[in-house]
C-alpha cells in the first residue's frame, strides 16, 4: 500500500503543474544532464574500441604478428615454416623479405618499405588481399618485377596499373665511372587501400624478385606467423625457437613494434572512461540538487502526507522513486543518443573531411574515424549510471523523511 502511494505521488511530482501531461522543468533539466553525460561516454568509449579493433584486426592483419628470422638470411625457410605450422597455436607461416628503398616517378621521390612475398602463403597470414582495389596478389608474378602499392602512394606518384616506377635500392653498383645507386624499373600491377599508414609506406613484390633486388640468392629474411591468439605471440615464439634449436634464429613479435601503441590505446580508453564517468557523476549531483529543491518546495505537502498517516518510509519512497525515474529516463535516452551518433559518426567524419578538405587523422595509424559498439561496455555504462543515479536520491529522500509536520504547518 505504502509503495503504491509513494509511486502515485512520485508520478505527480514529475509532471508539470502548469501544463498538465507534460514533464516538469526540474525533471527535464535533471534528466538532460544524464542524457548528455551518458551519450558522451558511449561515443568516446566506442571510438576507443574502434581504434583498438583497427590495430588488432587491420594493422596487425597486415603486419607480421610474429617473426622468426636470421641476421645473415634464412636459407631453409621451408623447414622453419613446417615446424611452425605444426604448432597448435600457429595458423599459417609464410616467408618474407623486407627492406628500405626509394621510389621515383614523375619527379616525385618517396621512401618506402619493400616487402617480398609469395602470393599464396601470404594470403594465409595477411589480409592484404582483402583490400585490393585494382589487381590482386596473383599479379605479383616471379621474374616480371610487378609491384603492388598503396592507394595513397599511387595517388601521390600519379600512377596506376600498367604504369612504371623506378625503385632505387640502398646498395650501390661499382662501375668504371664510379659508384651509382642500383635501380630497377617496376610495373604497377595492383593497388590496395587499407585506410592505414601502409597505403603510403609499403610496396609488395614477388619473393623471387625481392631476392634479386636485395641480392639474397635463395635466402629470405625470415618467416612470419599468423597466430590463434595475438597475446600469446611471445610464449609461442619461445617454444618454436626451442624446437628449432638453432642459435642463428631470432624471434620478434608485434608487441615489440606496436605494443606501446596498443598499451597507449588501452590506457587512454581507461583514463577517458574514468573521467567521463565522473561527468555522469556530476550529472547525478544535478539530480541531488533538483530533488533537494523539490523537497524544499513541497514541504507543506510532505507535512500533510505525514499528518494523514504517511510514514517516513512512504515519504522517502516518493523522492527515491522520482529520482530513479529521472535516472532511468536520462540513462536510457543517453544510451540511445550515444549509440545513434556512434552508428553514423564515421560517415559524419568522412563528410566533414570531404567538405573542409582537412584530414585530421592523416598522422595516425588509421586515416579515418573507426567506431565499435561493444554491448558489454554499454551494459557497464548503463549499470554505473543507474547506480550513480540511485545513490543520488538517498540524501534528498532522507531529508524529505525528516520533515516535521508541526513545524511546517505552524505557519500555514
Amino acid at each position: 500500500m505504502a509503495l503504491s502511494v509513494s509511486l502515485f505521488i512520485a508520478r505527480r511530482y514529475t509532471r508539470s503543474q502548469r501544463t498538465p501531461g507534460s514533464i516538469s522543468f526540474i525533471t527535464m533539466v535533471s534528466a538532460l544532464g544524464l542524457v548528455l553525460g551518458v551519450a558522451i561516454l558511449v561515443i568516446v568509449v566506442s571510438v576507443m574500441n574502434g581504434f583498438d579493433r583497427e590495430l588488432r584486426e587491420r594493422i596487425l592483419g597486415l603486419l607480421p604478428q610474429a617473426v622468426i628470422r636470421s641476421p645473415g638470411g634464412l636459407e631453409d625457410w621451408e623447414a622453419v615454416a613446417a615446424v611452425a605450422e605444426r604448432h597448435a597455436s600457429v595458423i599459417a607461416a609464410a616467408p618474407f623479405i623486407q627492406g628500405p628503398a626509394l621510389i621515383v616517378s614523375g619527379g616525385e621521390v618517396r621512401g618506402v618499405s619493400v616487402w617480398g612475398i609469395l602470393p599464396l602463403p601470404e594470403s594465409r597470414v595477411s589480409i592484404l588481399g582483402e583490400f585490393m582495389v585494382e589487381g590482386n596478389l596473383d599479379s605479383l608474378v616471379a621474374g616480371k618485377f610487378n609491384v603492388g602499392l598503396g592507394a595513397t602512394l599511387a595517388r601521390d606518384l600519379g600512377v596506376g596499373p600498367g604504369d612504371f616506377i623506378t625503385l632505387v635500392m640502398p646498395q650501390a653498383t661499382i662501375t668504371l665511372a664510379g659508384l651509382f645507386p642500383r635501380q630497377k624499373r617496376l610495373r604497377v600491377a595492383a593497388v590496395f587501400r587499407t585506410g592505414a599508414e601502409a597505403d603510403s609506406q609499403q610496396i609488395f613484390v614477388h619473393l623471387q624478385d625481392a631476392q634479386r633486388l636485395f641480392r639474397l640468392g635463395t635466402a629470405v629474411h625470415g618467416v612470419k606467423l599468423k597466430l590463434m591468439d595475438l597475446f600469446q605471440a611471445r610464449p609461442v615464439l619461445l617454444e618454436l625457437l626451442e624446437q628449432l634449436d638453432d642459435p642463428r634464429l631470432q624471434g620478434s613479435d608485434w608487441m615489440r613494434t606496436h605494443g606501446n601503441l596498443y598499451g597507449a590505446i588501452q590506457l587512454q580508453k581507461l583514463t577517458l572512461g574514468i573521467l567521463l564517468t565522473l561527468l555522469v557523476a556530476v550529472a547525478a549531483f544535478n539530480v541531488i540538487s533538483s530533488l533537494v529543491m523539490l523537497v524544499t518546495e513541497k514541504q507543506s505537502e510532505i507535512a500533510i502526507i505525514r499528518t494523514m498517516g504517511g510514514t517516513p518510509r512512504t515519504v522517502m519512497g516518493v523522492f527515491a522513486l522520482q529520482g530513479m525515474f529521472i535516472g532511468t529516463v536520462g540513462v536510457v535516452l543517453g544510451l540511445g543518443l550515444g549509440v545513434g551518433i556512434t552508428l553514423v559518426l564515421s560517415d559524419l567524419y568522412g563528410w566533414f573531411e570531404r567538405l573542409t578538405g582537412v584530414a585530421l587523422l592523416d598522422q595516425y595509424f588509421v586515416h579515418y574515424l573507426p567506431t565499435q559498439i561493444r554491448w558489454l561496455d554499454m551494459g557497464v555504462i548503463t549499470a554505473v549510471a543507474l547506480l550513480t543515479s540511485a545513490l543520488a536520491t538517498l540524501y534528498p529522500a532522507f531529508r524529505a523523511s525528516r520533515v516535521r509536520p508541526a513545524e511546517v504547518l505552524r505557519y500555514e
